[in-house]
């Protein structure tokens, strides 16, 4: 006798060009972020801010979004994005960076843990956005932000499958506290290139980037920078903010999101034969 199988695929599925496309955008906007360190020009000229490349940046995340939503937003996916991404915009709202507490990357973790990389890439950009016009956030940081953040949601989604109950939570506070540093640090370096005269109390000497000059001496000035500016505060809070709201409702709202995700997810049959059934047939 056969019988059908149903079997459940991401919420967001990723075919092959959208892969494709997510990783050349993804390439894309990290040579958004890392330019000035590989500019060559008399060292000490002045570097001003790429407004080409904030004019990109949305294209390049919009046309990522429509690649990835080309296979998987239906009507109940669709609805799926919309409550998380109010939740992260509501969360945000009510932490809104204070110190690096933020209640935004938990869900974001754990959204891309569920529904997959695409899924989580698309979170992240709309969780951003929205929260931005919450809080009154919109600027020329905010392309990056949302690009950071939708690295975030995909990476969560990237995560080895097998993992669960308490290896799973321990693996997802791990990656939260990663994020969290990854976050900071990739900020930090959207806008540490257009910051003239850095001055760190208690640091001797100028943290500013150096137009021209070495690689590995800028990159030593930015990591000294970010070391001394949030990795130790705001970074530092946002990765324990992750570590407390993963361990305390991580499974609860697993579980959540899981019976939504059986509900939203597309599936389809697979038939396939039983044997050994009592009726022998």
């Amino acid at each position: 006798m056969s019988t059908p199988v149903l079997t459940r695929v991401a919420a967001v599925p990723l075919g092959r060009r959208s892969a494709l496309v997510l990783a050349l955008a993804s390439v894309a906007g990290l040579m958004m972020l890392v330019w000035p360190l590989l500019l060559q020009v008399p060292e000490g000229t002045r570097v001003d801010p790429p407004f080409l490349f904030l004019a990109l940046l949305p294209v390049v995340v919009a046309v990522v979004l429509a690649e990835v939503s080309e296979g998987g937003l239906d009507a109940r996916v669709l609805a799926v994005l919309g409550v998380l991404s109010a939740v992260n915009a509501l969360a945000r709202a009510i932490s809104p960076g204070i110190a690096g507490v933020e209640l935004v990357f938990f869900l974001l973790v754990l959204g891309g843990r569920v529904f997959g990389p695409g899924f989580g890439f698309v979170l992240g950009c709309t969780s951003l956005f929205a929260s931005a016009l919450v809080t009154a956030g919109v600027g020329p940081w905010l392309p990056y932000q949302m690009l950071v953040a939708a690295w975030v949601g995909m990476g969560a989604g990237l995560l080895p499958r097998r993992p669960r109950g308490r290896s799973e939570i321990a693996m997802l506070v791990v990656y939260g506290i990663v994020a969290a540093y990854v976050f900071g640090a990739l900020m930090n370096l959207s806008g540490w290139p257009f910051t003239l005269g850095v001055a760190v109390p208690g640091h001797e000497g100028d943290l500013s980037y150096v137009a021209g000059a070495p690689v590995l001496e800028n990159l030593h000035r930015f990591a000294i920078y970010t070391l001394l500016t949030s990795t130790g505060g705001w970074d530092t809070l946002r990765a324990v903010t992750n570590t407390v709201a993963i361990v305390l409702l991580g499974p609860s709202i697993l579980a959540v999101l899981r019976r939504a995700a059986r509900r939203a997810t597309v599936t389809g049959s697979v038939t396939g034969s039983v044997t050994g059934v009592r009726d022998g047939s």
